[in-house]
């Protein structure tokens, strides 16, 4: 038995479908999500958004920093709004 050389086609992706990718990250989705349905690793979307970063000043790396932090931070308090709001219609029942 002879072993066949099985090679992988690389796909090749332009600009505007990284760009899309990323932005779709930068907008809250996470990484697994965005890649799921892009059809496409997770590797390969961490490696664009690196590549993405190195190019960016550090004043620009900065401010997306704060943005992300400031998103999750955003998601948090939502969440906690809406345990309280489920909280409180249950206390408000009557019973």
């Amino acid at each position: 038995m002879q072993k066949e050389s099985v090679k992988k086609k690389h796909r090749k992706y332009d600009a505007a479908f990284k760009s899309e990718a990323l932005r779709q990250v930068q907008n809250g989705r996470g990484v697994p999500e965005v890649a799921r349905s892009l059809g496409i690793s997770e590797n390969l979307l961490y490696n664009w958004r690196s590549l993405q970063r190195s190019e960016m000043s550090s004043e620009e790396l900065a401010t997306q920093t704060e943005i992300e932090q400031l998103r999750k931070q955003l998601k948090a308090v939502e969440t906690e709004r809406d345990i309280l709001k489920k909280a409180l219609h249950i206390i408000g029942r009557p019973t």
